[in-house]
């Protein structure tokens, strides 16, 4: 085995522990870990990413609606539109894009390229909401729910061609959606977001089984270090505050952001 590889595999093990101390965030490093360090092809990896975000939300969603925090009915009206977003930009928008889209010189933007430095501007994006970090938990009486439909609708559907792209989970974008547009109180909406997370990353990896070939050892081993990654990640937050790791994570994702964009522009 390659060192590489070995990084790779503790890069699996890192993203369930990021996952485990501040609650999410950490998937956003299984592209890169994949392409980079396991060189596997992006469209592949994104679609590999899909499986271990929808399998690790999918574990965090049950520890947090074993402590009645999650919202299933919200969870289920904002996940409806997202999770057909993401299956038919997986299933279909994804498989006809061109492989190359343009060229300027000896400079040619191929399909590949184009995947990872959508992604790193997202990683940028998500970079900042992580750094200004300004929520506050709303622990207040919890007013009766309400939904604002044509904008969860919208909503929904962006953040499911974005997860279809990147293969990434979006928290950052769902959960001041579950704030703003569904009335949910900030603990609500951070656990309720990783069940939708969990159901719109696998319906989207369902339009890549269809399409991709999977590799079903490598991809079960990389998501089973990450699930235990997580459960090393939920005992350390004992003794590490999650919230104060949180700006230096997002540093760290920013980092990462402007070396993708280096690596695959420059």
């Amino acid at each position: 085995m390659e060192l590489l590889e070995i990084f790779g595999y503790f890069g699996a093990l890192l993203i369930g522990v990021v996952l485990g101390l501040i609650g999410g965030g950490g998937s956003i490093l299984t592209v890169p870990i994949l392409v980079y360090l396991l060189a596997i092809n992006p469209m592949t990896a994104t679609a590999y990413s899909l499986f271990v975000v929808g399998t690790s939300s999918l574990f965090g969603a049950f520890q947090n609606f074993k402590k009645g925090l999650v919202d299933v009915k919200t969870a289920l009206v904002f996940a409806t539109p997202a999770f057909i977003a993401v299956y038919v930009t997986r299933r279909y928008i994804m498989p006809a894009l061109p492989d190359a889209f343009f060229s300027v010189g000896t400079f040619v933007m191929t399909k590949n390229i184009a995947i990872m430095v959508f992604f790193a501007a997202i990683m940028l994006i998500a970079a900042v909401a992580m750094i200004r970090d300004k929520k506050k938990d709303n622990e207040g009486e919890e007013g009766p729910i309400s939904y604002n439909y044509p904008m969860i609708v919208l909503e929904g559907g962006v953040v499911g061609v974005l997860t279809g792209i990147v293969g990434a989970g979006g928290g950052f974008l769902i959960i001041p959606a579950l704030v703003l547009f569904a009335k949910l109180p900030m603990k609500k909406a951070v656990a309720t977001s990783l069940l939708i997370i969990a159901i719109k990353s696998l319906f989207g990896f369902i339009g890549d089984v269809q399409t991709i070939a999977i590799d079903w050892v490598f991809l079960g081993s990389f998501t089973l270090l990450s699930i235990a990654g997580i459960f090393l990640g939920i005992y350390l937050s004992k003794f590490i505050p999650g919230h104060k790791l949180k700006k230096s994570f997002g540093w760290f994702v920013l980092l990462m952001g402007v070396y993708i964009m280096y690596k695959e522009l420059g």
